[in-house]
């Protein structure tokens, strides 16, 4: 097969799945008001912090009487920081169907050893039956898999009575789903996902419920000052309030409110997902005018509209030479797959992703599939 090269690129090739997109327009000028050289601790550095917790729980519409924290270690470190902090009253059911649920199940079962743990597994493309999980107990998931391509479609199967807390892992979904905030009561994402921001920090919201368990619970085991949210019993409130446990940089904090004042200027958290519907709505057209890729995602319903995973169906065509030859040219860069989900490609489609530069990179994606076929 023979494809004339393509003549427009994407203006922006970044279509990697963390750290994503900055958001459309970015430029170093908005980073012109960094607390440099500051304290964290200063009122100054303080009051950044707050507006970062501020702004993201008006953003997302998270309830007033749950806490916002930011922690460190990305959503990796908020996710421990929770299943360290919290696990251990009751029993533990485990949703895993990508990497990142086999990780939690993983340190729970072998790293917090606790006994009386449940695993529910799906391979990568499907869910597991979600009602499997019990209300009588603790339920640990991910909204979104991003190295599978899979999302919740809806909370129904989560009990509003429930006795156990759910701990959902919101990374990939935050900023671009619409998440049920009175099913969830321990939520933790990243800057470095839905908004484009720098790696290394996350962000943790707790319910009235979670706040009442880490004051009820004392762990069996040491916690590291990194997961430790409370005080003799009870919560440390200065770090709800932008008092964080360890140094965050202020040139990363200044760059994430430079996202969320762009995600509240175009229209809020409907414009955001919005923007990532249009994007997989765009990806579904190529898809279905290309025999050679299938989505991962069996359920249409369950789709992902920020990492798009791809299988690549054609045996003849190699995902990782396609994806190489492609950043070799300097149209897309890291969209192969994950190192641990099957081979194929991912799109990262979030609110920061300019639907123009997706329909820019498609017949690129038909050209490279010609050139590594040839």
């Amino acid at each position: 097969m023979n494809i004339e090269k393509p003549k427009a690129r994407p203006a922006n090739g970044c279509f990697s799945s963390g750290p994503c997109a900055k958001r459309p327009g970015w430029s170093l000028h908005g980073l012109a008001d960094a607390l440099l050289g500051r304290s964290h601790r200063s009122p100054a550095g303080k009051a950044k912090l707050a507006k970062v917790i501020e702004r993201s729980r008006a953003l997302l519409g998270i309830p007033a009487d749950y806490r916002i924290g930011i922690v460190p270690a990305s959503d990796t470190g908020a996710v421990e920081l929770a299943l360290w902090s919290l696990l251990g009253p009751l029993g533990v059911d485990v949703l895993a169907w990508e990497s990142f649920g086999e990780t939690w199940a993983n340190d729970i079962s072998a790293e917090l050893r606790l006994g009386d743990v449940r695993v529910f597994e799906a391979p990568y493309g499907r869910l597991p039956d979600l009602t499997q999980a019990s209300p009588e107990r603790d339920i640990v998931f991910a909204w979104n898999g991003t190295t599978s391509g899979v999302r919740i479609a809806d909370a129904r199967w989560i009990a509003d009575d429930r006795k156990g807390l759910t701990i959902c892992d919101a990374t990939s979904a935050a900023f671009a789903m619409a998440l049920p905030w009175h099913k969830l009561d321990v939520t933790t994402w990243s800057w470095q996902k839905a908004l484009g921001g720098e790696a290394q920090h996350g962000m943790i919201a707790l319910s009235p419920r979670a706040v009442q368990r880490l004051e009820s619970h004392k762990p069996s085991w040491p916690l590291p000052k990194i997961f430790r949210l409370t005080q003799n019993g009870r919560l440390s409130e200065g770090i709800f309030k932008g008092e964080t446990i360890n140094t965050p940089s202020l040139l990363a904090v200044e760059d994430h409110l430079d996202a969320l004042k762009w995600a509240e200027a175009i229209g809020g958290l409907p414009a955001l997902i919005g923007r990532a519907e249009a994007n997989l709505a765009a990806i579904e057209d190529w898809v279905a005018r290309s025999p050679w890729v299938a989505f991962l995602a069996e359920n249409k319903a369950e789709r992902s509209c920020t990492s798009v995973c791809m299988k690549v169906v054609d045996a003849a065509v190699a995902p990782k030479k396609l994806a190489a030859l492609l950043e070799a040219e300097r149209v897309a860069f890291d969209i192969g797959a994950y190192r641990h989900a099957p081979s194929g490609l991912r799109l990262w489609a979030g609110a920061t992703v300019e639907t123009s530069d997706l329909l820019a990179l498609f017949p690129w994606l038909d050209w490279a599939r010609a050139k590594v076929t040839a």
